[in-house]
Order: structure tokens, then sequence, then C-alpha cells
């Protein structure tokens, strides 16, 4: 029976066919030997992982030269057929560099090599998780050859597999973009795009991170920091207009039309009161005012007098403040 009857049209479309030919006919199945190694003057590496979240294996077998290079990569892979090709392609990948290049290669650069054109991916987003093993595989190989823990290669913790992203990574993303939801995360930095198992807990494997646990935190950071600037601010008699609550802004409104404009409503036997102020969706700042006395009709009250509140308001306070009064 055909591959095509068994998977299904659409699913089967959705792999390259260098991934479809790799899985029939891997060019570097099989296994190196310490009699390999003697015949090359070389050191034979053997590395074996394991994916607990779905039982795949992978064997890596190199022959490494007195230059670090890697002369000779074989695999065995225990799996399905996405596994086997991107081992193959990983062993393909790894041979010709010195170790300590080898290791950076990312299961995303498996990837790329086993797609048919630039912008289709070579497997489905569920099965990126496969490459993972590839790139895992690799250091600890080279940690045996290094007299390294594999953790050494690894800097930072990582929490989208797929997109190789870490969490430091997401974390500045957010802050620097302001980032609000999940979506936007995977936006800018491709995690959660693929197998979708770092996005939040029930996905297709564990993680010990998630993205709407990361972003809920951040944001959170974010709120925290914000606030304790505010209360700096406050105290040190520098806060900023728009970041005040409301009790402050109306406040701080009073306090300036005591010092400047209410004297001189006062001598003319008026005087105003501070209604409410809101955050418009345009930037601005609405002031609403009452005009209380002889203010209350008086002509200049819609001109002159408007103009000289706002105008002493915005000077003082905020440029995008709007008096209107009601």
């Amino acid at each position: 029976m055909a591959k095509n009857d068994l998977l299904g049209g659409a699913l089967w479309d959705a792999y390259s066919k260098k991934v479809s030919e790799r899985m029939d006919n891997p060019t570097h199945l099989g296994v190196l030997t310490e009699k390999d190694a003697e015949s090359k003057n070389a050191k034979l590496i053997v590395a074996d992982y394991g994916a607990e979240s779905c039982g795949d294996a992978v064997r890596l077998y190199w022959l490494v030269d007195k230059d670090d290079v890697i002369i000779d990569a074989k695999f065995k892979s225990f799996g399905c057929g996405t596994a086997i090709a991107s081992s193959d392609m990983m062993c393909e990948l790894c041979k010709g560099k010195k170790v300590q290049d080898a290791v950076k290669i990312t299961n995303i650069d498996v990837e790329h090599a086993l797609r048919d054109d630039e912008n289709t991916p070579a497997v489905p987003g569920q099965k990126m998780h496969c490459s993972v093993m590839a790139y895992d595989v690799i250091k600890k190989a080279a940690g045996m050859y290094l007299g390294k823990d594999a953790a050494d290669f690894e800097e930072e913790i990582i929490v989208c597999e797929c997109a190789r992203v870490s969490l430091a990574t997401i974390k500045e993303v957010i802050k620097l973009n302001d980032l609000k939801t999940v979506e936007e995360i995977t936006q800018y930095t491709k995690a959660g795009a693929f197998c979708k198992s770092c996005i939040k807990p029930g996905g297709h494997e564990k993680r010990e991170y998630y993205l709407v646990d990361i972003l809920r935190d951040v944001r959170a950071e974010m709120e925290e920091e914000k606030m304790k600037n505010v209360a700096d601010a406050s105290a040190s008699g520098n806060l900023v207009f728009r970041e005040m609550t409301l009790v402050q802004k109306v406040k701080a409104v009073e306090k300036t039309i005591d010092d400047t404009v209410r004297p001189m409503l006062i001598m003319d036997g008026g005087n105003m009161e501070i209604i409410d102020i809101k955050d418009t969706s345009d930037g601005h700042i609405d002031v609403y005012i009452r005009y209380m006395g002889a203010c209350n009709g008086c002509a200049a009250a819609s001109t002159g007098t408007l103009f000289a509140i706002e105008s002493v308001l915005q000077e003082r306070l905020d440029r995008n403040i709007r008096v209107l009064p009601i």
C-alpha cells in the first residue's frame, strides 16, 4: 500500500520530498566500529539520545581525526520516519566539520536543510520535535569527545525547542515591544509556531516553561516596575502627569489652577471646579470643568478664560491636556 494511502494525501503533502526520500533511503544509516577508526587513524565516538516525550531514540557514530574534524558520521534511529530523515541530514551536516563547529548545528539547521524550497517547512509543525533529537545527540557526542557535559554547550534555558528560542530572548522581546499576547510572541520570535507544546500545558510534550506563564510573569514584572517608577517619581516630586492616578491628577490640576487662574476668577466674582479627567484613545487628556458664580454664562468663559486655563495646564502638566467646560 502506498504511503499516500497510509497517511492520507493532505498529511503526506506536508512532508518535503527530501524528507520522504531520506525516510525510505537514508544515506548515512549504519554503524562505525573501532576497526573503522583504526583504519582511518581516528577516534570513535558513539552517543545515544532518547526523547522521553515520544519514545524515539538515536545513536550517533563519529570518526574524528587528530585535527578534531569529523571525517565520517553514521546513525541508527529507533522511531518515526521524520526522526530517521532528521538524523540522516544531521550526519550529513556534521561530516567535514570540526567538533567545535558541529555542536553549533541546531534543529532549525536540520529542518531547513530538509526543505524543498526556502519558504516551505519540511515537516508538519507537530513533527518539528523530531529534529531536536539530532541537535541533542550532537551535543552529547561533542561532550564525550571534548570531555565536557552536554549541558555545557547550552548557555541558556530553551523554551521552544522547535525554534530554539531561549527564555531570556522571550522575556526581552516582551519587554522591548510591550507584547500582550502569546500570538505576538510567536510573531516576533517563532516560539510556539511549530509543535505548539511550549504555548500552554496539555500540548504534545510536557515543558518546564510555557509561553502563557512567561507572558503573565513578565507583564506582572513590567507593571510592578511601572508602579515603582511612579512611586519613586511621586516621592521626588517628579511624577509624570499621565502616569498619575485620577485622584493625583485632580489634585495636580487643582493646585495649578489655585496657583494661577483661580485668584483672577475670584477677583471677578467667579470660580470653577474640576468635574472629571479622562484619558482618550487618541492620546489626549480631557479635563472637564464647571464654571461657577460670575464665570457661569460669561462670554469669556468659552474664549479667553478657557484658553488661559488650558494653556497653563498644558505648560505645567501635560501638553496634551484639553479643557472642556460643561
